[in-house]
């Protein structure tokens, strides 16, 4: 695979990767905390009502294991494509 096309690649799942996990934390800190708290007040947990949770808590824990999750997940995606790399370089002494 060629430079430009491996670039475009990892770009394009990274991406793919920061699209998701800010879905997730829009959804859990804006939607939960504010647009569905009446909902979820009904819910209690601890006797706490669960949209005052999510709006204090639980979309911080939330984040904190997101910032997590995407460092794991970017390690993933560059060793994977230091792989890839250091094959098409062995690939390409052989040749040579």
């Amino acid at each position: 695979m060629e430079s430009s096309a491996k670039n475009k690649a990892y770009w394009r799942k990274n991406l793919q990767y920061l699209v998701i996990l800010l879905g997730i934390w829009f959804v859990t800190s804006c939607l939960c905390s504010v647009v569905f708290v009446e909902q979820l007040d009904k819910i209690r947990i601890g006797g706490c009502p669960l949209g005052f949770y999510f709006s204090q808590q639980a979309s911080i824990w939330i984040f904190v294991v997101l910032i997590f999750v995407y460092a794991w997940l970017m390690n993933r995606l560059e060793k994977k494509y230091a792989q890839q790399q250091e094959n098409e370089d062995k690939e390409g002494a052989e040749q040579s």
